[in-house]
């Protein structure tokens, strides 16, 4: 498989299915109810919930190639990733807080984000990613839309916490190919505490990591070492084992495939608000990473990426 061969998965969908997903997805935004935490506000109207996203514009902080992600998707031109502005999650301990707390970024049409996503094609992405997509996927459905009518061909890639509802999720079924998902917080305390009004995390994200798995399968790179289709599941290991990282790792070998592609990150660093808990006020250090590797192996898993095993203090 290359880029000359590979087919995504949206321009496979009949054009009709596709079209009849948009119009069902934007009538969401009339009681919104895109996340677990179901404001149902009316977007449309320009009322706010939590997210603090409306329905009247799409905002953004940023787009480029982006080389720090996964190697399998950033390859020799880089992930063609755009930078969602706000967040339904809204981590204490967000490194991103600026954007996702914030709200730093510009407004743009959905004309003009499926414009952004044929220019990163242009530039050489080898694929397109939504990062923190939750809030805005109906204006990413349309979008997709259109950009597949003037001649996207790129993977998408769905860049999410994780907290995901399955019944929104299924209208990405056949549109999304990769899907990277955080399972951050196996503890439903730890959740709420770290990520306020978040104690259904754990359940939530269980059930959406099952679903994405349904629809992509696993994660491999292809010959040209570029991964086109399929669930890649970031866990971010976090000082004193607040994020539970062993349980969530039992979890998945015992409800997944020991190949599906797992990132054990060690890059923990305390940011805004996490210094005012002590037990996350600290850099992860190498012990507790190495730890959880091995684990991770002792428990079988077959496609685990630890590139930074041995690069952290």
């Amino acid at each position: 498989m290359n880029r000359i061969d590979f087919e995504p998965s949206y321009l496979k969908i009949k054009k009709e299915e596709l079209k009849k997903r948009c119009e069902e997805l934007w009538k969401i935004l009339e009681k919104c109810h895109l996340c677990p935490r179901d404001c149902g506000v009316n977007r449309l109207k320009g009322e706010i919930g939590f997210c603090k996203a409306t329905g009247t514009k799409i905002l953004i902080s940023s787009y480029f190639p982006h080389f720090g992600e996964e190697r399998g998707l950033v390859g020799k031109g880089g992930s063609g990733t755009i930078f969602f502005t706000y967040c339904n999650l809204r981590c204490i301990f967000c490194q991103n807080w600026e954007i996702s707390h914030l709200g730093h970024g510009y407004g743009v049409t959905i004309n003009q984000l499926a414009d952004i996503m044929l220019e990163l094609q242009k530039r050489g992405c080898h694929n397109i990613n939504f990062v923190t997509p939750t809030h805005y996927s109906p204006f990413i459905l349309k979008a997709i839309d259109i950009a597949a009518d003037k001649g996207l061909i790129l993977p998408i890639v769905y860049n999410t916490s994780g907290w995901e509802k399955v019944e929104i999720l299924k209208f990405f079924d056949g549109v999304v190919d990769i899907y990277l998902p955080d399972f951050k917080y196996w503890d439903s305390k730890i959740a709420k505490k770290y990520s306020p009004g978040a104690e259904n995390y754990p359940e939530i994200t269980k059930k959406a990591i099952i679903e994405m798995n349904r629809q992509v399968g696993v994660a491999k790179p292809a010959k040209d070492g570029i991964i086109y289709r399929g669930l890649m599941i970031r866990h971010l290991v976090m000082p004193n084992n607040v994020s539970g990282s062993e349980e969530i790792l039992k979890w998945i070998a015992e409800n997944l495939p020991k190949d599906t592609y797992i990132n054990i990150m060690p890059q923990y660093t305390p940011h805004y608000k996490a210094f005012d808990y002590p037990e996350i006020a600290r850099r992860l250090n190498l012990k507790e990473y190495r730890d959880i590797v091995e684990m991770a192996k002792e428990l079988g898993f077959t496609n685990l990426d630890i590139r930074a095993y041995f690069n952290i203090e």
